[in-house]
């Protein structure tokens, strides 16, 4: 009996996976490194949420805090996620058979720490992600800086390998939460300095209510962030040490810039000196960051514009600027916005006090500290004048306003009313309380 032969099918090889990348994939499932991203997302995001009022509404005041939050309250457990991941060979005694596989020890250093810093900056990420969303509805133009989210980034890698590092050194059980308590006053002491050195503490506390950071401020503060880290990495796993120095003198080289810079580090945000005017005389002016609390500013203001309808010298712009800044000839200034008093998530918690507040800047005087402390007849009325004008244009019975009742101005008639009022708004730089027109 024959048999007929078949052609064998083609065998296709079987594929390999690269062996580096077959480790990576393990070590990012197992042990610390992925319970790293939740533990930072809750780090950042349950604080972010008990101060929502502070900072929802403004994408400044969202990045502040969120930096603050990252550096200082999310580097010491990325430090600390990263020392216990470095100690992992010394607690399971490992360490001679770890050292006796081919792969360099840079390389093995990069195998194990690399896990546990995706993983950190998958939870930042999704913190960020998160409070972002919650800013959003309530916020006028302008966004979040891009930059400042990729330099907190970089942060919590460089913590992560500089705590992997200490935990390779360091054969110590409790290693991890001393370097996470050291990291944390390391990071919060200089915070507290006045000197300019304490721009090169990454967990600075910026100001970006209406700022942005400069151009060149994003890579040169990464690179003072990265270079000690990598010459700290280069001195423990390069067989060349002295490689080590060339990142220290990078860092040497951006350091002056940084501490020159200063507050020069920022810049006012192009948005925040845009304004958003409403089309009627007198006009109301908001910045662009605060578009939509246009209205409520205008409806709050309604009743005191209208008293002041047809006063000879009554301001014809009344203008967000920020504070302390001059107001122009006509122009008054609209009380500074502040998250979580003045405004809570983009409304006016109070539009009477803030009518109140406005009002109260068109009857303030700079005046010398000598008139300001001075207690006679004359200034003293000069002050109550004020203040009657101030509530007789905007109502309030808030507490510790105990002036004089503005009865003479209420019996007035519209007529003398507003002659009397375009005298005394004539007065409004003057200190001189004879040049105050009596009420």
């Amino acid at each position: 009996m024959t048999g007929t032969l078949t052609p064998a099918e083609p065998v296709t090889p079987r594929r390999v996976r690269h062996p580096a990348r077959a480790a990576f994939r393990a070590e990012l499932r197992r042990g610390i490194a992925p319970w790293v991203a939740p533990a930072m997302a809750l780090t950042i995001a349950v604080p972010m949420i008990s101060k929502a009022a502070q900072w929802q509404g403004g994408w400044g005041d969202t990045q502040g805090l969120l930096h603050s939050l990252t550096t200082l309250i999310g580097g010491p457990p990325a430090a600390a996620a990263g020392c216990w991941q470095g100690g992992r060979e010394h607690r399971r005694r490992t360490t001679a058979l770890w050292l006796s596989v081919p792969r360099g020890r840079p390389a093995q250093l990069v195998m194990a720490a690399l896990p546990v810093a995706v993983w950190a900056v998958v939870g930042h990420l999704a913190a960020v992600v998160g409070v972002l969303a919650a800013t959003w509805p309530y916020a006028g133009a302008g966004g979040p800086s891009v930059g400042m989210i990729v330099l907190d980034t970089w942060f919590l890698v460089c913590a992560v390998f500089t705590g992997f590092v200490v935990g390779r050194l360091w054969r110590w059980r409790l290693a991890a939460p001393v370097l996470a308590a050291a990291t944390y006053l390391t990071l919060g002491i200089p915070s507290y300095s006045e000197s300019g050195l304490r721009f090169l503490n990454p967990a600075e506390q910026y100001y970006l209510s209406d700022r942005v950071p400069v151009a060149w401020f994003v890579p040169v503060m990464g690179l003072w962030l990265g270079a000690p880290v990598v010459a700290l990495v280069t001195a423990y796993a390069v067989r060349r040490r002295f490689l080590a120095v060339v990142p220290l003198v990078a860092a040497a080289l951006v350091a002056p810039a940084i501490v020159s810079g200063g507050d020069g580090l920022f810049r006012e945000d192009p948005v925040a000196r845009r304004l958003i005017c409403t089309e009627s005389v007198p006009q109301v002016c908001v910045s662009g960051l605060d578009g939509p609390l246009l209205s409520q500013v205008s409806d709050a203001l309604a009743g005191p514009l209208s008293r002041l309808d047809g006063v000879p010298g009554a301001p014809r712009r009344y203008v967000h600027a920020p504070e302390g800044g001059p107001a122009p000839a006509g122009t008054s200034l609209l009380p500074h916005h502040t998250r979580g008093w003045t405004v809570v998530r983009g409304r006016l918690p109070d539009p009477a006090d803030y009518a109140h507040q406005t009002v109260r800047r068109i009857a303030e005087r700079d005046c010398p500290v000598a008139v300001l402390m001075a207690e006679d007849s004359a200034t003293q009325r000069m002050w109550e004048t004020d203040d009657a004008v101030a509530r007789w244009l905007a109502p309030t019975d808030g507490p510790g306003l105990d002036t004089p009742h503005p009865a003479r101005l209420t019996a007035m008639g519209d007529a003398e009313r507003r002659a009397w009022l375009g005298r005394y708004l004539a007065t409004r730089t003057s200190c001189d309380p004879k040049a105050v027109p009596t009420l």
